[in-house]
């Protein structure tokens, strides 16, 4: 088990990390692009459809390979080198985007185009990002876990501050086509920089076995098939250790029930902030009449108190994390019953900064947990079932809020978001109480 993290970040020994440096400028280059893509694709179809139904296809498109692909990819991240992985998944995504950016500069494109495009980057994100949460372990000495997590929110949100802005300005100058070509371009460099996070084939699977359901014999055996010459021996042996490592990490899983409250609360918070893009856009369109620009102001207003949160909530001790850490999902709950009330846009922005610095400390709090309590081995099928049990809940409330939205009102929307954060509040109480216990 990893040490528990001090109660102030040593910044200098984090930056001094050279893998760390190319890890942090990957995630802000590639979040930067993502950023623009997330928002300039929302607004298109808005504006194209006037409708938070086609709104809502876009983030559960982008959400619906969430169901399948962890059960793979969290063994995969647990058996290959995550920094190739990394590298593969950001190429794939790169020479998919391109692509839709090029049928968009010869103005052919349709929604399809775009769906299409969503689903391929949703199928690579789906194990991009637990794939990179585990890499943060192998990157940085364990007594940083909570620095290493702000940073790389800090990151993540400065790249989308800046996509944000960019998008509010640049939207009706270069269009969809040269907001996908940026997006594009940012997935190579993205790549470049995992690259060179380190040298060298560096496998997870080097650690001490946890109590396995299989045997000995039975590792052995698959090893053994796996290595065979025979392509059909050597895809059973495969099958063989797949299956057993996905069923050891749930036994894992049904053991920690720390972990199991910490993943049901950072599942219902990402899956209501992915989710909330539906009703945002619709806010941005139908009550704030503020165009792409207003709405590039609101998403810049949420980096920049994820940013702050992200900086502050690194130098809290792990007590009163824990304690914000409920008070966090408490503020969200409450602030999205006043969003559709605010009705100017210098309003809105700040309400959405007071939304992201609530998503920072709650998503530190809760990364930092995690990597202190996971062993190395476990945390890539770790996060991947955090990552199904997030997509159930995107799915559901992204076609829900689309559904309402238009149907009944965008206020209603906001509500069922507020319930989502209340049940967050529950499941974080609890999570603390169980670390306070063990503490």
């Amino acid at each position: 088990m990893a040490t528990a993290a001090p109660h102030r970040v040593d910044w200098s020994l984090l930056w001094a990390q050279r893998g760390f440096r190319y890890f942090f400028t990957a995630m802000f280059v590639s979040l930067f692009g993502s950023g623009m893509n997330f928002i300039g694709v929302s607004w298109y179809i808005m504006s194209a459809t006037h409708s938070t139904v086609a709104v809502s296809w876009q983030v559960i498109v982008v959400t619906l390979p969430g169901l399948v692909v962890p059960f793979l990819g969290g063994v995969l991240i647990d058996r290959l080198d995550r920094r190739y992985l990394g590298v593969l998944l950001d190429l794939a995504r790169g020479f998919a985007v391109l692509a839709i950016a090029y049928i968009a500069w010869r103005s052919h494109l349709q929604l399809w185009h775009l769906y299409l495009m969503t689903l391929i980057t949703g199928t690579g994100s789906a194990m991009y990002w637990a794939n990179v949460n585990a890499l943060v372990q192998e990157v940085i000495p364990p007594s940083q876990f909570t620095g290493a997590n702000a940073a790389v929110l800090v990151g993540v949100q400065s790249g989308m501050l800046l996509a944000g802005t960019f998008v509010g300005f640049i939207y009706d100058h270069i269009g969809i086509a040269g907001i996908l070509g940026i997006d594009g371009a940012t997935y190579f460099v993205s790549a470049y920089c995992l690259y060179l996070l380190r040298t060298g084939y560096v496998s997870p699977r080097d650690h001490k076995q946890f109590p396995r359901e299989y045997s000995e014999a039975t590792d052995t055996t698959s090893q053994a098939l796996e290595r065979s010459e025979n392509p059909e021996l050597a895809e059973a042996g495969l099958s063989l250790a797949i299956y057993a490592d996905m069923k050891e990490g749930f036994r894992y899983l049904r053991q920690q029930p720390i972990v199991l409250a910490i993943g049901a609360t950072h599942a219902l918070l990402m899956a209501s902030i992915v989710s909330s893009n539906v009703v945002v856009v619709a806010l941005a369109n139908d009550i704030l009449h503020s165009g792409a620009r207003g709405f590039g102001f609101i998403e810049a207003g949420w980096a920049i108190g994820a940013i702050t949160g992200g900086l502050i909530t690194s130098q809290l001790p792990e007590r009163v994390r824990l304690a914000f850490y409920v008070a966090a999902m408490a503020g969200l709950a409450i602030g999205h019953v006043a969003v559709p009330y605010v009705s100017f846009l210098l309003g809105a922005a700040i309400l959405q900064g007071i939304f992201g610095f609530f998503r920072a400390l709650g998503g530190i709090a809760a990364q930092s947990a995690l990597m202190s309590i996971v062993p190395r081995h476990f945390m890539g099928r770790t996060q991947s079932a955090i990552a199904i049990f997030t997509t159930v809940l995107q799915l559901a409330m992204s076609f829900s809020l689309g559904w309402i939205a238009q149907r009944f009102s965008i206020a209603i929307g906001f509500f069922l978001l507020a319930a989502m954060y209340a049940g967050a509040t529950l499941t974080a109480s609890h999570a603390r109480k169980l670390l306070t216990s063990r503490a």
